[in-house]
């Protein structure tokens, strides 16, 4: 547990900026000024310097920020987010004039600085005391909301995929469902064909792990539509078009979008937002067997467009368009998708900066002002229509991949959008789901990309 209600005895953090400090220590003893200057504590950003106090005990963390840190949103968050793996055990609180909402922010960056993802080591379950923050009671929900749905994220892009096929991910969405009184559906292996969901089936039929479509579906029926839809390839070989090693070692993250669609409904669930909440997961292991589909398939799908396979590891919008579909038979207000879905977004934009496409302007418009006030980077790519006829087939109604290896991310997303009915407001977020450096608060490996903008963003729409 990262936080505490208890009101036991609590050393104070100051955070302080290096502007700051003189008059910082200006109110303190001359012994404490004598001590930080003998430590080398300049509060630079994520230095911290503990004080004892006249019995060796200690009395008071100095923390180092960036200068003007609550007007960076995007700094605020993980302010603080070192000290939980640094400091000694005991309880700890926040002394400083910044606002509810600021301090409410570096308390969740507190609890996301302690994740580690341990369950796999021997001593998982040894006890172990650990420095803890103290909380209000009435912030508790909240700040639990928030890292209670970026761990979920991180521990499923985490967890390795001999523990995450998709008989794994329908368990973990049904515990969700019944956390939160919503109710969950699937429909499994041949099934799919008989309830008219072909291409999931195409793409999941090659594994001993049966291909499904998981549903959780919460709130008033009285309450605007809200769909999301995530990737959930548990494990993704390339299929017949087989990934080198090297680009296949870490593909446990391709159900990175069904993590994240999770880790969101987690905290609209939480939040109580007014909306009547679907969330879709088309949920595979793209293996390879005899029964694998092949480059050169001409597969149906639910909307009943064809779809000649140019390459077996371009799956991820195989299987959406089948989710999609479904998502747009119930007239949503709004369908948002999260995928790992390309490579080409990576070279965009980087690994860790989600790219964003929508088919509504003022949706990018609402989203980006959502980045900012968050301080969660998106960065929106256009659906340029003039590259649809990378995606055109000369035996169906379409291929699933370009053969140009121009735009991928873009032509990614027109393939998505031809599944997306007319008038229907969708945006799709292109993820890289996984950090590959360490960051303050932010280890290397699974990593939640654009939850909170996105959340920021729907607090706003349906407030």
């Amino acid at each position: 547990m990262s936080y505490t209600t208890e009101n036991n005895h609590s050393i104070p953090l100051n955070p302080v900026s290096s502007s700051e400090l003189e008059a910082k220590l200006k109110q303190y003893p001359e012994n404490v000024s004598k001590w930080v200057a003998s430590n080398g504590f300049e509060a630079k950003p994520d230095q911290f310097c503990v004080v004892p106090d006249a019995n060796g005990a200690l009395s008071m963390v100095f923390v180092g920020v960036e200068e003007n840190i609550t007007s960076k949103p995007e700094l605020l968050m993980w302010s603080i987010a070192g000290l939980p793996k640094n400091l000694p055990a005991g309880q700890y609180h926040l002394e400083t004039n910044w606002s509810e909402a600021e301090k409410l922010k570096a308390t969740i960056g507190w609890g996301l600085g302690d994740y580690s993802f341990d369950f796999f080591k021997a001593d998982f379950l040894e006890p172990k005391e650990k420095a803890v923050l103290r909380i209000e009671e009435q912030q508790l929900d909240e700040v639990n909301a928030f890292v209670d749905a970026f761990t979920l994220v991180r521990d499923m892009v985490n967890t390795p995929a001999n523990h995450m096929m998709p008989e794994d991910m329908s368990s973990l969405v049904q515990e969700l469902a019944e956390q939160h009184d919503a109710t969950f559906s699937e429909v499994v292996g041949d099934d799919l064909l008989e309830e008219n969901f072909p291409a999931i089936h195409a793409v999941g039929r090659a594994s001993d792990h049966a291909p499904r479509l998981l549903q959780m579906n919460w709130g008033d029926e009285k309450n605007p539509v809200l769909s999301l839809v995530g990737k959930g390839v548990c494990f993704d070989t390339g299929g017949l078009d087989l990934k080198p090693s090297k680009f296949m070692r870490n593909m446990k993250k391709d159900m990175g979008g069904a993590a994240h669609v999770l880790g969101l409904a987690h905290l609209i669930m939480s939040s109580n937002l007014p909306v009547r909440l679907q969330v879709l997961i088309p949920s595979v292991d793209n293996a390879v067997s005899g029964d694998a589909y092949r480059p050169g398939d001409i597969i149906d799908t639910r909307a009943h467009k064809t779809v000649e396979i140019d390459n077996t590891d371009a799956e991820g919008r195989v299987v959406l368009c089948d989710a999609l579909a479904l998502a747009c038979e119930q007239t949503p207000d709004l369908i948002i998708d999260f995928a790992t879905l390309t490579g080409a977004a990576r070279v965009a934009v980087g690994t860790e900066i989600p790219a964003l496409f929508s088919n509504t302007d003022s949706v990018i418009t609402d989203l980006q002002k959502a980045s900012k006030e968050s301080g969660e980077l998106l960065w929106p790519l256009p659906l340029h229509q003039g590259y649809r006829y990378q995606l055109e087939s000369a035996v169906a109604d379409m291929v699933n991949s370009s053969s140009e290896g121009y735009g991928g991310a873009i032509t990614a997303a027109l393939y998505l959008n031809e599944f997306v009915t007319e008038g229907t407001q969708w945006a799709h977020f292109d993820v890289m789901a996984y950090n590959t450096r360490d960051r303050v608060g932010r280890p290397k490996g699974g990593e939640a990309m654009g939850l909170l903008a996105t959340f920021t963003y729907l607090e706003s729409r349906y407030s």
